[in-house]
C-alpha cells in the first residue's frame, strides 16, 4: 500500500513498510525511509506505481482550469478534494485526479481557503476578486522591478527613480519595488546602493549629496527660516547709553556676517591706556521663551562648513545685532585700564551702543599687521598703534596664564575658499599676531566675565578641562588647557547659544535684576546637555566637509604626488592641507618623518583617499 502526504507544506509519496496507531513508516522513491504522522495522510493508493504518481498528479494539476475548478465549488459550505475532484471531472476519480486537485488548491491559495487534511472552502468571490487584483499588482510590480533592474545593471537610472531620489538616497523605504530592484542589483554588482546611483548619474554633485545628507537629519524642515511676527524687543534698544567717545574695530576673516566682537584702544595719563573689549549683545533683544529664543534654542550653534554656513539666527536678526562698520550698536563692553606695563588695574562692564568705524578682515590686514611689521615699527596703516597696544597686551596675557611656550602656538589653522567649484586653501599660524591678539582678549573676557557671574552665585555654563578632557558644567572650575581658573563661554552670542544664554545672566548682573536661569532650571540643564552633543555633530560635520574639499582640491590641482609627515603607525598628515590618510604601505617610521607618497584613487562620495608610500624624503632627495 503507498500513500500521498502533506509534511512541511510539501506533498509527498511512499510505501508503507509499517504502520501504527498514530504513525507510519515509509519508504520513499530514491529509497530513504521515514517516520509519519497518520493524520499527515492525504490518500492511500495501490496503482499507479508510487514512482509514476507524483508526475501523473502534477501533470494533471498543470492543465487544470483553476478559474472553473473554483466554479466547481460548493460556495456555501466545506467540501473535501474528492467531492471538488468528482465535481470537476465528472466521474469517480482516481486517487491521481484527487491529488491533482490538491496540488492545484495549493499552488493557487486565494481561490480556496484550506480548512484541514484535504478539506477546502470557496473564497468568496469579492475576496478573490481582490486576491487576484493584488497578484495582478504583484505580477505587474515584478516586471517593473525586472525592467528597473536591467536598466540599473547597464548604469541607466529608470524615469520612475527621478521623483524618489531624495528617499532612495537619504531614507529609503525597502518595502518599495524601487528599493529592491537597486539593492538586488547592488548585490550582484557588489556595489553599495549609493554607489550604483552615483554610478547611475543620480548624484550629480558629491558635495550637495553630503551637504543634504546632512541637513536631512539636523534640520528636517530645512534650513530657512520660517516666517516670523515682528518681535517689539528688537526694536527697544535705542534708550541704551551711548558710548560716543569710542571708535571700535572687529577683525574677522572675510565671510564673516555675525560680527561678534570688536575693540577700542583709549590713551590715558601717563601712559596709560583704557582696553575696550566689545561684545555684540542679542540677549538684550532675544528674550527666554521668545519665538527666537526657541529658533536658537532647536539650532544651538551656527554650523560652519567650507563655502556655506547654517546660522543660528535669521540674517535679519543678525543685522539687528552685528557690530557692523559704521553703525551704532548695542554692546556688553569689558573695559581694561592698563599700566604702561601691560598690568589691568581696574575693568568695569557695561550695557551701551558701541560706534564701530571698522570692520577688519584677516585677508588684507595679515599684509599689514604681522611680526614682520611690528619688529620693524611699521605704523602706517589703520589701527596701527592700537593693534600694537592689544598685541603686547596680549603677550602679557599669554604669559600670565602660563602659555607663552604652548606647542599650539606653532599649529596651523586653515581657511577655504569656495569660488565657483575651486578651492583655495590657505594657512595661517596658529600664533601669529592677529590671532593672538583676538583669541587672548576673548580669553580674558570669557575668563573674567565667568569669574564674576561664578562670585555672585548666578547660574553660568562653563567650559572646564582636566586630564585632557573638556566638558561643559554648571559649576566653575579650571580650564588646564588654557591655564585659568575659569571659563565661561559670551564671546559670541550670535553664533553659540551657551554664550546666549551667559550673556542673559551677566546683563541681570549688570542691571541688578533676577537672572533667567538659576542652577536647578531646566532649561539650562537641557540646553547644556543638547548643545554639548549637537556642538560634537556639527564639529564632525565641518571636519568631514573640510576633508571633502582637501580631496577636491587633490582633484583640481592634478596632484599625483605629495609629501607628508608621519603621525603615528600607518597615519600620515599631509603638507598644506588639513588632511590625515593611512597608508597601508608605510613601514615603521618614526612619527615626524618626512615621506613622499602617490595619489592612486580618490573617492568623493566616500571621503577616502587611497595612497601609496614612495620614500623617505631624505632618501628621496
Amino acid at each position: 500500500m503507498n500513500v500521498f502526504y502533506e509534511e512541511a507544506g510539501t506533498f509527498k509519496v511512499g510505501t508503507i513498510l509499517a504502520e501504527s496507531a498514530n504513525s507510519l513508516q515509509v519508504e520513499a522513491t530514491h529509497g530513504k525511509r521515514s517516520k509519519i504522522k497518520v493524520s499527515s495522510v492525504l490518500l492511500q493508493f495501490d496503482v499507479p506505481p508510487v514512482y509514476e504518481f507524483m508526475y501523473r498528479a502534477q501533470n494533471i494539476a498543470k492543465d487544470l482550469d483553476i478559474n472553473f475548478l473554483w466554479e466547481c465549488c460548493d460556495q456555501n459550505t466545506e467540501f473535501t478534494s474528492k467531492t471538488l475532484a468528482t465535481e470537476y471531472f465528472g466521474h469517480l476519480p482516481s486517487p491521481v485526479e484527487i491529488a491533482a486537485i490538491m496540488i492545484s488548491l495549493s499552488d493557487a491559495p486565494i481561490y480556496c481557503y484550506k480548512k484541514g487534511q484535504g478539506r477546502y472552502k470557496a473564497a468568496p468571490p469579492e475576496a478573490l476578486k481582490a486576491a487576484l487584483a493584488s497578484q495582478e499588482k504583484k505580477r505587474l510590480g515584478q516586471e517593473r522591478q525586472a525592467h528597473y533592474m536591467q536598466q540599473l545593471s547597464q548604469s541607466i537610472l529608470p524615469e520612475a527613480f527621478h521623483k524618489q531620489l531624495d528617499s532612495l538616497l537619504y531614507a529609503p523605504d525597502k518595502n518599495t519595488i524601487e528599493w529592491k530592484a537597486l539593492e538586488a542589483v547592488a548585490q550582484a554588482t557588489k556595489l553599495n546602493p549609493i554607489k550604483l546611483l552615483e554610478k547611475c548619474g543620480a548624484i550629480p554633485s558629491t558635495h550637495d549629496y553630503h551637504f543634504n545628507q546632512f541637513v536631512r537629519e539636523y534640520f528636517p524642515d530645512g534650513v530657512a527660516f520660517n516666517a516670523m511676527q515682528n518681535d517689539p524687543t528688537l526694536d527697544s534698544l535705542e534708550s541704551l547709553p551711548i558710548a560716543s567717545e569710542i571708535k571700535a574695530f572687529s577683525i574677522d576673516d572675510a565671510t564673516t556676517t555675525e560680527i561678534d566682537d570688536a575693540f577700542s584702544v583709549q590713551p590715558l595719563s601717563l601712559g596709560s591706556f583704557r582696553i575696550g573689549i566689545h561684545i555684540a549683545a542679542p540677549a538684550l533683544g532675544i528674550l527666554p521663551g521668545s519665538q527666537l529664543d526657541q529658533i536658537a534654542a532647536r539650532r544651538l550653534s551656527t554650523v560652519y562648513l567650507p563655502g556655506k554656513k547654517i546660522t543660528m539666527l535669521p540674517d535679519e536678526v543678525i543685522q539687528h545685532f552685528t557690530l557692523a562698520e559704521a553703525s551704532y550698536s548695542p554692546a556688553l563692553s569689558l573695559y581694561l585700564d592698563v599700566s604702561d606695563d601691560f598690568t589691568v588695574m581696574t575693568q568695569q562692564s557695561k550695557i551701551e551702543m558701541v560706534q564701530v568705524v571698522a570692520n577688519l578682515r584677516h585677508d588684507s590686514l595679515e599684509q599689514l599687521f604681522n611680526e614682520e611689521a611690528l619688529r620693524r615699527k611699521v605704523v602706517d596703516y589703520p589701527f596701527a598703534k592700537e593693534l600694537e597696544l592689544l598685541w603686547n597686551f596680549a603677550k602679557k596675557m599669554e604669559t600670565l596664564r602660563g602659555k607663552e611656550n604652548d606647542i599650539n602656538n606653532e599649529k596651523i589653522d586653515y581657511s577655504f575658499l569656495i569660488d565657483n567649484e575651486q578651492v583655495t586653501i590657505q594657512e595661517r599660524r596658529r600664533g601669529s599676531p592677529i590671532d593672538k591678539v583676538v583669541s587672548e582678549l576673548m580669553i580674558y573676557t570669557n575668563t573674567e566675565w565667568g569669574k564674576q557671574l561664578a562670585e555672585e552665585g548666578i547660574a553660568a555654563i562653563y567650559r572646564n578641562q582636566s586630564s585632557g578632557k573638556v566638558r561643559m558644567s554648571l559649576s566653575p572650575a579650571p580650564h588646564q588647557g588654557l591655564g585659568v581658573s575659569q571659563y565661561a563661554w559670551n564671546s559670541s552670542p550670535m553664533r553659540r547659544y551657551v554664550d546666549l544664554i551667559n550673556q542673559r545672566q551677566l546683563v541681570a548682573l549688570l542691571t541688578g535684576t533676577p537672572p533667567p536661569y538659576t542652577k536647578t532650571s531646566h532649561e539650562l540643564m537641557a540646553s547644556m546637555h543638547n548643545f554639548e552633543q549637537i556642538y560634537t555633530i556639527y564639529s564632525e560635520f565641518q571636519r568631514a566637509m573640510e576633508r571633502y574639499w582637501c580631496l577636491r582640491w587633490l582633484i583640481q590641482e592634478k596632484i599625483q604626488q605629495i609629501e607628508g609627515q608621519v603621525i603615528r603607525e600607518n597615519f600620515v598628515k599631509l603638507d598644506h592641507l588639513p588632511l590625515v590618510t593611512r597608508i597601508s604601505t608605510l613601514p615603521n617610521l618614526q612619527p615626524g618623518t618626512a615621506v613622499l607618497i602617490e595619489i592612486l584613487q580618490i573617492d568623493l562620495l566616500e571621503r577616502t583617499l587611497n595612497a601609496r608610500f614612495i620614500s623617505k624624503m631624505n632618501d628621496h632627495a
